[in-house]
C-alpha cells in the first residue's frame, strides 16, 4: 500500500486507470434472488455463469480520513427484461456518502433510504452523481452494446452493508419496456 502522496491516469474514454490494488469481479452466481425474473436468472445461470461487472480499486487502510477509490465496468445485458447491474447496498457506517464520475456509457443508479424514500439518478459521460449519507445504491447499465464505466470515491473505513439490499432488494427496478429503460416498482421488495 502506498505510503506516500500518489498519482495514476485515469483515460476519459473509460479504460482502466494506469494502477490499481485489486479486481473484483461479480458474476450472475454472486445475484442470487436478485432479479425480478427468477426463472430467466435460472436458465440463462444453467448455461452460463455471465460476467456482469469489474471493480478495480485503490486500495487504502479501512481508517477514518482515507478515501478509497477505483473504476468500475458494468457489461452490457439482461436477465429477462432487467439490466445488468451491481449487487447494490448501504454502507456499513450508514453515515457516509459516495461520489461517482461516468466515464463511458449510459445508466441508470437506483438509490433509497431505510425510511423509503427513493430517487433515481442518470449516468452519462461527465456526469458526477453524488450519493448522500443514508441512501443504498444500486448502479445499472442500461446500454445494449456498451460497458458503464465509472469512477467512484468514498471514505476507506465506510464499509458494505450488501445483505440488507440481499434480504429485501430495491423498492426500485430497471427493466426493459418498448425498448426503453423503465423503473417499475419492485413487487418482490420486502418491507421491515
Amino acid at each position: 500500500m502506498r505510503s506516500q502522496p500518489f498519482t495514476y491516469e485515469l483515460p476519459l474514454s473509460g479504460g482502466l486507470p494506469s494502477v490499481w490494488d485489486s479486481h473484483t469481479t461479480r458474476r450472475l452466481s454472486s445475484m442470487k434472488g436478485q432479479y425480478l425474473d427468477q426463472a430467466a436468472y435460472e436458465t440463462m445461470l444453467a448455461r452460463e455463469d455471465t460476467l456482469l461487472y469489474e471493480v478495480y480499486e485503490i486500495k487504502r487502510p479501512e481508517a477514518a480520513g482515507e478515501l478509497l477509490q477505483g473504476i468500475s465496468f458494468i457489461h452490457p445485458g439482461k436477465v429477462g427484461d432487467e439490466y445488468f447491474m451491481t449487487k447494490g447496498h448501504f454502507h456499513q457506517i450508514l453515515d457516509t456518502g459516495e461520489v461517482y464520475y461516468c466515464l463511458s456509457g449510459q445508466g441508470l443508479m437506483v438509490t433509497e433510504t431505510p425510511e423509503g424514500d427513493t430517487q433515481v439518478l442518470e449516468f452519462r459521460p461527465g456526469r458526477v452523481l453524488y450519493v448522500l449519507p443514508r441512501w443504498a445504491h444500486r448502479s445499472v447499465n442500461t446500454s445494449p452494446t456498451e460497458d458503464l464505466v465509472f469512477y467512484f470515491v468514498y471514505p476507506a473505513n465506510a464499509g458494505h452493508d450488501y445483505g440488507t439490499i440481499e434480504q429485501k432488494g430495491f423498492r426500485k427496478l430497471v427493466v426493459e419496456r418498448d425498448g426503453q429503460p423503465t423503473v417499475i416498482d419492485n413487487p418482490r421488495w420486502k418491507p421491515g
